[in-house]
């Protein structure tokens, strides 16, 4: 994926290199990119386990709406206390977001609904609530907080793409340097083995869509910093992306497998020929295009790779076959 990212990066550098390399446009990049990296690391750790979250985009959008409601209610008799309680009103997004994952996960895990067809229907009924609730329009107005910072550029770098990095700095601590990462892959890995190892596989599955839901409310809290409106049918068509930057990322669907680092370079690739493509003139049926035949060269080059990988390990027959020197 390093070398993907970097390749990419050095086409459109050669292609437009004035309008690529400005400022304004690399922080473009990054301010776009922090939102989709959330949702795709909410589908790699749910993947982890052998599952998926189809409804981290319409948990995103709840939280925003809950944000946008909220504030725009207070503020309406008293704009100084709905700044004040500014702090109040994004924890309760987020809360929704942890509410979102926590239904999924006892769908998944108590009632063993499987996780595309529970998260599918969830979906349904987040994006429903979502429309009832604003009436199918978009809803204006949010913290002063949260419009100032993500207008927050920092030594250079957007506001934004730091919490994106600090969210994926603490999510691999616990994938690799905790019991809980430990138990959701070998969730993923071997289920029937980590039933028999004593893991408790409804209270793995139920803290992992509950982290997953807490990462798509962060990303609802960045659409509203991003821009102060909420609707149903935002970022739609993330669903289908963010899936994809998971699986380039290195995931693997069936589960055991996946890398932080792999879904942040897979969704800084994707962002750069996004922008690339507009800087070319380039449709966004190009760009869908290209998502599709990225994602199918990466999945060929593992297959070749892996198929080699597998003819140079010697068999266990063939090593009790062979004769031993004495």
């Amino acid at each position: 994926m390093l070398v993907l990212t970097l390749l990419a990066f050095a086409i459109f550098t050669a292609v437009k290199p004035r309008v690529f390399l400005n400022p304004l446009n690399l922080q473009n990049i990054a301010i776009a990119a922090p939102e989709i990296g959330l949702l795709a690391l909410a589908i790699m750790l749910t993947m982890l386990t052998g599952g998926i979250d189809l409804s981290i985009v319409a948990i995103a959008n709840l939280t925003a709406i809950t944000i946008s409601s909220l504030y725009t209610a207070i503020g309406a008799t008293d704009a100084g206390l709905a700044e004040s309680l500014a702090p109040v009103i994004v924890l309760v997004g987020l809360a929704v977001g942890a509410v979102g994952g926590y239904v999924n996960g006892l769908l998944v895990s108590r009632v063993g609904i499987t996780p595309i067809l529970a998260t599918l229907g969830t979906m349904q009924i987040f994006n429903g609530i979502a429309i009832t609730w604003t009436g199918g329009k978009t809803l204006y107005g949010a913290p002063a907080m949260l419009t100032t910072f993500g207008r927050t550029v920092i030594a250079g770098i957007p506001a934004l793409f730091l919490v994106l990095v600090a969210a994926a700095i603490v999510l691999a601590v616990v994938i690799n340097k905790t019991a809980l990462g430990a138990t959701i892959r070998l969730q993923g890995a071997n289920p029937v083995a980590a039933r028999f190892s004593g893991i408790r596989t409804d209270r793995t599955l139920t803290s992992t869509y509950v982290m997953s839901g807490l990462l798509a409310g962060l990303a609802g809290i960045l659409f509203v910093s991003r821009n102060p409106t909420a609707s149903a049918d935002y970022g739609s068509s993330y669903v289908l992306l963010v899936i994809v930057i998971a699986v380039l990322g290195g995931t693997n669907p069936n589960g055991g497998f996946g890398t932080v680092l792999g879904v942040i370079l897979a969704t800084l690739t994707l962002q750069i020929v996004s922008s690339g493509f507009n800087i070319i003139r380039l449709s966004s049926y190009d760009y869908a295009i290209a998502q599709g035949a990225i994602l199918i060269i990466i999945m060929v080059i593992d297959q070749v790779t892996s198929g080699r990988r597998r003819r140079t390990v010697p068999k266990i027959s063939d090593a009790l076959a062979t004769p031993t020197e004495s």
